[in-house]
């Protein structure tokens, strides 16, 4: 009997990936957002939707499309990390 394949997992979380995604293609649609992430468009959604409440994201209407600005003086959120910013792991992330 074949041994289990573990299941997948990574070191970044959902969040983590849409916010890489939303600061290096600010233009994209969110669909597009969810096909490079990986998830659907509906998650991608919700994502955006706490990072604009925590005040990481904003959004600004150009036409019918979105554009996605990422405040990156914010603090991260976790006591491990709340000394650094949004900017600073974006930039470790390249």
């Amino acid at each position: 009997m074949a041994a289990p394949v573990p299941a997948p997992w990574t070191f970044l979380t959902n969040h983590t990936h849409v916010l890489l995604c939303l600061d290096r293609f600010p233009g994209d649609t969110l669909r597009e957002v969810a096909a490079r992430v990986g998830i659907t468009e509906r998650a991608v959604q919700r994502i955006v939707r706490d990072l604009e409440e925590a005040g990481v994201v904003s959004r600004e209407r150009q036409g019918r499309r979105n554009t996605y600005r990422i405040q990156h003086a914010a603090a991260l959120r976790h006591p491990l990390e709340a000394h650094h910013t949004v900017g600073e792991l974006l930039t470790s992330l390249g």
